[in-house]
């Protein structure tokens, strides 16, 4: 059996099988490019076009090129008439006279097969031939798709496992450092305030040098405390990422003193953000908020929160003493931090300030939207 014709003889002699059918090419042509529904598509079509072809199922070639798929099924290339058609990129008829299998296309690959069974006379298997060649950039371009969105939900898998992981690591260490340190700074705690009580009130000297050991010790309590409610604040996990933003600023407004605090939350989603982009959100929060704190010298700090249908927005600024961004150096961790987070996520954040004028840190993180049932 010769080869299909090329692509005018292909549209002539669909052409010549009138207008309707044309009509019916293009409305399958112009419609859901998401396979495997265009290969379903244009089996239905060959069904429906040919004179005598009972069945067809249209083949795709994976990307790894090595097995195809259509309808659930699977063939390794090479293997029947379906693979050997793949891997030599002619058509052939099946065994028993009764089918063929036709390959589609694109350069010089084959990036599937259209396989018909039962009788193919010659004229169907002429019209199987041209529309596995009209439809052969269709199909390139929905398998392109596919890959295009199979490798950016991998990337969002490997983002969201990304952020687990350093989750999962700071989850550990704060349960260590609450059993470990936390536990023996408490009990260092009781013994200083016993050894206070016995000492004997003619031995100033040491009683001061005790409550001076006592107030380290709980300050160092406090510092682990701290530490601990960093790694991993319960709130996030419990209520969420306004909740933990408006928990941030009630502990910002503590340990600052004089700043003015304020959240504002804005928009809704039908669902909340996936817990990955909650997670990266608020420790780029947390870490604005901290160099406000540190470095600042505010009077006033404002955390907004966007929500939108395919991204999230945070933005941190205040009004203090400010920095130029270009000449901070490149071992700045705080920063370097919040730009590879909302990288990770395929976000990104952008740092305005200038010298007595404020510093405003904005981030933005996509999400993908929801869809109704």
């Amino acid at each position: 059996m010769t080869a299909p014709a090329s692509a005018p003889g292909a549209l002539e002699l669909l052409a010549g099988r009138g207008a309707d059918l044309l009509a019916r090419i293009v409305a399958v042509a112009c419609g859901d490019r998401e396979l495997p529904r265009m290969a379903d598509e244009l089996a239905a079509l060959v069904v429906r076009t040919a004179r005598a072809v009972a069945f067809c199922d249209v083949y795709v070639l994976d990307e790894d090129r090595r097995t195809l798929t259509a309808g659930g099924r699977t063939v390794p290339l090479g293997r029947g008439v379906v693979g050997w058609v793949a891997a030599h990129g002619r058509p052939r008829r099946h065994a028993d006279g009764r089918g063929l299998a036709v390959p589609v296309v694109s350069g010089p690959f084959v990036i599937a097969v259209v396989d018909v069974s039962g009788p193919c006379p010659e004229d169907d298997a002429a019209l199987v031939g041209a529309l596995a060649e009209l439809f052969a950039p269709v199909l390139c371009s929905c398998r392109r798709l596919r890959t295009a969105r199979e490798r950016e939900h991998a990337a969002e898998r490997f983002a969201e496992r990304a952020v687990e992981a350093q989750e999962a690591e700071r989850t550990r260490l704060s349960r260590e450092i609450h059993d470990g340190i936390a536990q023996r700074l408490a009990s260092l705690g009781f013994h200083l305030s016993a050894a206070q009580e016995a000492l004997p009130e003619h031995h100033p000297e040491a009683l001061e040098r005790i409550a001076s050991a006592r107030e380290l010790c709980d300050l160092a309590s406090a510092e682990t405390r701290a530490a601990i409610g960093g790694l991993r604040p319960p709130v996030l996990d419990d209520l969420g990422l306004s909740a933990a933003l408006a928990a941030l600023a009630r502990d910002a407004t503590g340990r600052g003193a004089g700043l003015d605090v304020s959240v504002v939350v804005a928009g809704e989603l039908d669902e909340p953000p996936p817990e990955h982009v909650q997670t990266a959100l608020y420790r780029i929060a947390q870490e604005a908020v901290g160099n406000c704190l540190r470095h600042a010298g505010a009077s006033r700090l404002d955390l907004l929160l966007e929500l939108e249908r395919d991204r999230v927005r945070l933005v941190v600024g205040d009004d203090g003493r400010g920095f130029t961004p270009h000449r901070r150096r490149p071992a700045s961790y705080g920063l370097r931090g919040m730009v590879e987070r909302a990288e990770l996520l395929g976000g990104r954040v952008a740092v305005v300030s200038r010298p007595g004028g404020g510093t405003r840190i904005e981030a933005v993180v996509p999400v993908a939207p929801s869809r109704s049932p």
